[in-house]
């Protein structure tokens, strides 16, 4: 039986001085981000999912960032090794909570780097995105803790985003959904579907035919309902000011032993 969990953390309250690297700065309501934040929560309870709260980080302005922090495969966590110094103390928390829920515990040790945005799981295939925060001796790790459990990992370059998922997320069936020009080597996927706008490539499978999908995106909102999915929409746009979309702010379990 499928688990249903999934891994969240409150804004810190220095969320605005959160880091961006390829876009202009904003400003950042963190009042706002804290409403958004905890509708984003309660989209996942709604649809079925237990929501286990890391403690917070408050001196990590990036740490409901939570993705970033641990991969999972099966009911192995890696910790993962942060690209940007700055955000490698959030860790701390994530580590304790997955160890709470049984989980087998891996690390990403120096000189390795590696990012949980720059890895998306398709069944067995698990892309690491090599670029920005993610360096080839955190692949290789990854590699090592993944490939004798059954996984197989691909790696792909990404120079045009943050991170693999900031460009491409998969759906249900596996066919993989991205916005082209954020894209470094589309052909890398076996199945593609482009989206119209950036925010469109981000999805949370929720379960069914139900994607979890940010407000911004409401053409490929429209498009993949058309293809039969179930389209819940969720206001992240302050946590999108900060590169951030609906994958980052959660980790969901979905294969931890009963």
């Amino acid at each position: 039986m499928p688990s249903k969990k999934a891994l969240v953390r409150r804004p810190s309250p220095r969320l605005a001085e959160g880091l961006v690297t390829h876009i202009e700065r904003e400003k950042v309501d963190v009042e706002l981000a804290v409403e958004q934040w905890e509708a984003y929560v309660a989209a996942l309870r709604t649809h079925g999912w237990e929501t286990i709260e890391v403690d917070p980080a408050d001196d990590c302005p990036d740490s409901v960032f939570v993705e970033d922090t641990v991969v999972m495969y099966k009911n192995v966590a890696v910790i993962t090794r942060p690209g940007a110094e700055a955000r490698r103390e959030e860790t701390i928390g994530v580590e304790e909570a997955v160890a709470r829920l049984g989980c087998s515990v891996n690390w990403i040790w120096e000189p390795g780097t590696l990012d949980g945005g720059d890895v998306l799981k398709i069944g067995d295939t698990i892309y690491v995105g090599r670029g920005g925060r993610t360096n080839a001796a955190g692949v290789q790790q990854l590699r090592a803790a993944f490939e004798p459990l059954g996984a197989r990992v691909v790696a792909v370059p990404v120079s045009k985003v943050l991170h693999l998922k900031s460009a491409v997320t998969a759906l249900p069936d596996g066919t993989v959904v991205a916005h082209i020009p954020k894209v470094d080597r589309p052909s890398l996927f076996p199945r593609f579907l482009s989206v119209p706008e950036e925010s469109g490539s981000h999805v949370v499978l929720l379960g069914g035919s139900k994607l979890l999908m940010a407000a911004s995106a409401p053409r490929t909102a429209e498009l993949l309902s058309d293809l039969g999915h179930e389209v819940v929409a969720v206001d992240i746009s302050e946590f999108e000011k900060l590169e951030g979309c609906v994958t980052c702010l959660s980790v969901r379990l979905r294969d931890l032993y009963a």
